[in-house]
């Protein structure tokens, strides 16, 4: 945070935040002692999904330095437009770049100095590797490397297919019932039509 130039009485507030949070365990509906939490703030805490957007942002920050000094070779999308390397969405984080041995260490490195400056180790265990091009047999050597699962086409990401021919109305029918759990009927007949259109588009 002091990096990125927020005050010295925000910073020392967020440490007090993270230092004092002690957490205790229900048992038949009755607490047990107290014990501090180790691993940061308590779970549940309103604050704690904008502390992450600014860690996360540590390891954007990361990703394009790599590609600033040629570390690290994100996806061109022209030959004179930008090149994108990384999307980041919540929790989620989805790295881009070209197959080669020398970006997957490069890559293998970042997220260890992303490890050892925050104290948060990505779960390899629960990441994929894919190779658009490449044959699985590469794709399973590259995870291995990686030490995370190989990954085929196509795959869901933020519920959506990737690599599916959406032409075919077939590979939209996860997000119409998506849709059609979240606008049941019973909701629809309780507001008024303004009201449905507002809902509709929270939704969307």
């Amino acid at each position: 945070m002091k990096q990125m130039n927020f005050p010295n009485r925000w910073c020392n507030w967020i440490e007090g935040v993270l230092c004092s949070a002690r957490s205790s365990v229900l048992v038949n509906g009755s607490p047990t002692f107290e014990f501090n939490c180790e691993k940061g703030i308590r779970q549940g805490d309103p604050i704690s999904p904008f502390l992450f957007l600014i860690v996360m942002e540590g390891l954007s920050s990361l990703i394009r330095m790599a590609c600033d000094k040629g570390m690290f070779q994100g996806v061109r999308l022209n030959k004179d437009g930008h090149t994108i390397s990384h999307l980041l969405y919540a929790d989620d984080a989805l790295v881009m770049g070209e197959w080669t041995q020398s970006n997957l260490n490069a890559l293998k490195r970042i997220l260890r100095i992303f490890h050892m400056c925050s104290g948060l180790r990505i779960n390899l265990h629960k990441s994929n590797l894919f190779g658009i091009g490449k044959s699985m047999e590469d794709i399973d050597i590259g995870a291995i490397g990686m030490g995370c699962k190989p990954g085929a086409f196509p795959f869901k990401y933020l519920g959506i297919i990737v690599g599916a021919n959406m032409n075919r109305i077939s590979n939209w029918d996860s997000i119409v019932d998506i849709f059609k759990k979240r606008l049941s009927s019973w909701k629809a007949s309780m507001v008024s039509m303004a009201g449905r259109v507002t809902f509709i588009k929270a939704v969307l």
